[in-house]
């Protein structure tokens, strides 16, 4: 892995957990499921227009087709939306470290039900990093963490460990910005009937909330998506999957940085037993034969 490489990874791990502290900051003040939908269409809109600007188009047949809506409903609609909700009543470093539990649960899954077996290696990964986040969930819970927001979020990561396991290629012949903006349109449409008949559009917008609204389009929402397929096509999503293990630390530490939220030695601990887990796997999955 070069250095290009490496620092694609760090500013793809660095900006993905940062949305967890920018989302926690707006949905204090603002319906999540509503501002999630405006999210989307806004960052859909200008990914699209962009892209078309840029020469990109994209057939719809039936292999796209799925991709759009698969990470549409999956990844943006049901596990972004989940995780605006579950943030109005969880911190921001709680929720990164049940989101980072994906790469786990999608080597599990592999390895149960298509039989793709991991070396021992893989194994003992798996289970430190659910045993750390047991651990962690318990602890939380045992300090007066809401149960029902824990919830949202599992539901939502399961959501993006089907969507990741069910679309394998996203890049549609390279039109990369055009099916990554008509995944957002996806997302923002599935919302938008929830969030009408469920919440009244009642925003205090402040300069705080205003960049952390802009940021979370711009940032998490379109950079950081580039930046992971760039990656996955550059040194493949074995490789890739490894800065996964970054995102508890990186989550929590920037949630404590700036929303000042506390670390119980319990948290240390969890943190670091998650990203050793999540390390051991993708090492084991990296010497697997394909």
């Amino acid at each position: 892995m070069d250095i290009r490489s490496i620092a694609m990874g760090l500013a793809f791990s660095l900006i993905w957990s940062s949305a967890f502290t920018s989302a926690r900051i707006i949905v204090q003040v603002a319906p999540p499921l509503t501002v999630s939908c405006v999210r989307f269409l806004i960052a859909g809109t200008i990914c699209v227009s962009v892209a078309a600007l840029m020469g990109q188009r994209v057939q719809l047949n039936r292999r796209v087709l799925r991709s759009v809506t698969v990470f549409g409903l999956c990844q943006n609609a049901i596990y972004l939306g989940l995780l605006f909700v579950a943030m109005q009543t969880i911190e921001a470093g709680l929720a990164s470290i049940l989101a980072s539990m994906m790469p786990l649960l999608v080597a599990g899954i592999q390895a149960i039900w298509f039989r793709q077996t991991l070396p021992l290696l893989g194994n003992i990964g798996l289970l430190i990093g659910f045993a750390g986040a047991c651990a962690l969930m318990a602890s939380r819970i045992g300090f007066g963490a809401d149960i029902t927001g824990i919830l949202f979020c599992l539901v939502g990561v399961c959501a993006l460990t089907i969507a990741t396991l069910t679309v394998r290629s996203a890049s549609a012949g390279g039109n990369l910005l055009m099916i990554v903006g008509l995944q957002m349109l996806v997302g923002g449409l599935a919302l938008m009937p929830f969030g009408l008949l469920t919440e009244t559009w009642d925003v205090t917008w402040n300069p705080t909330v205003s960049i952390a609204f802009v940021y979370t389009i711009f940032a998490p929402g379109i950079l950081a998506t580039v930046i992971w397929f760039k990656l996955v096509n550059r040194i493949g999503p074995v490789k890739a999957a490894t800065f996964h293990f970054l995102n508890p630390f990186f989550g929590v530490a920037i949630a404590a940085v700036l929303l000042g939220e506390q670390l119980s030695s319990i948290d240390y601990v969890g943190v670091a037993t998650i990203m050793a887990g999540i390390l051991a796997v993708q090492m084991a999955r990296a010497r697997t034969p394909a």
